[in-house]
């Protein structure tokens, strides 16, 4: 089982126009601004870990942009609990809002809140690492006492987070780990270094006899965005165990779809 290892305007009728033409150029910018004015803003309550800038890459939005919308000095300092406005119009907003929405609808909330309310310090995560659990049927109590009993592992369950496949747990089901809640460094990659800054998530499957279900991968898709978020990291931190892992392994199968996966995380930087 693997591991091994977000001036005023003046009366119309006051202007003084000199001459058609102006007032065409009057009308068509009063008329932007009534457009622009009907869009509405949204609003966001900052969370404990959130920086400007992951809240601006989860929005779609510039960081300067964000801040400057908020009357936040160059620090860009932020506190949880405070209400900030994500900037409307930016030409960047759809498709990152559509990834953003997807992420936390799919997730339940007892998952958000756990990746929520986890005590994560700046820059303590790295890597995301996805795995595969190497077998068809699995559960979190079965991982949990073959790393403990078996490879003797102190705190259990190497990984962060399991997701099911439908056999032993729901298909796409998540679970979520003491080593996240805890944020315990991970057993699941054979560098002890690694370990300290790299999350792992293992899906249940052996994913060189076949494919993950699509519950799977839209549950670690909405996963992996979120937990970018949380600690402000990139598609590129998001790895396979084999791409990282400093003893070979093909871990997660060679039908995991690494590329397909990977382009589909939403990235501020592309």
């Amino acid at each position: 089982m693997c591991p091994r290892v977000n001036r005023r305007l003046r009366p119309f009728h006051s202007l003084k126009l000199a001459s058609l033409p102006a007032a065409v150029g009057l009308l068509a910018s009063l008329a932007f601004f009534s457009a622009t004015a009907q869009v509405e803003e949204e609003s966001y309550a900052v969370k404990r870990g959130d920086t400007i800038y992951s809240i601006a890459r989860e929005f779609g939005v510039p960081p300067a942009e964000l801040a400057a919308r908020n009357g936040l000095s160059g620090s860009f300092h932020i506190y949880a609990g405070q209400r900030l406005i994500i900037p409307a119009g930016s030409t960047v907003q759809a498709p990152v809002s559509r990834a953003r929405a997807a992420a936390h609808v799919s997730l339940p909330y007892s998952i958000k809140r756990a990746i929520a309310l986890a005590p994560v310090r700046p820059g303590r995560w790295q890597y995301i690492v996805v795995h595969h659990s190497g077998v068809d049927t699995g559960t979190v109590k079965g991982m949990d006492h073959y790393h403990r009993d078996v490879r003797h592992m102190e705190n259990g369950l190497a990984y962060d987070f399991v997701i099911g496949n439908g056999s032993g747990m729901g298909d796409g089901e998540i679970a979520v780990g003491r080593r996240w809640t805890l944020q315990l460094d991970g057993g699941h990659l054979a560098s002890e270094a690694q370990n300290k800054i790299a999350l792992g998530i293992c899906l249940v499957g052996n994913f060189d006899e076949h494919p993950p279900t699509r519950k799977e991968m839209e549950s670690l898709r909405a996963l992996v965005v979120v937990l970018m978020a949380r600690c402000n990291l990139t598609p590129r931190a998001v790895k396979t165990h084999q791409q990282i892992n400093i003893v070979h392994t093909r871990c997660p199968g060679t039908k995991f779809p690494i590329k397909t996966f990977l382009d589909s995380l939403p990235d501020p930087h592309r």
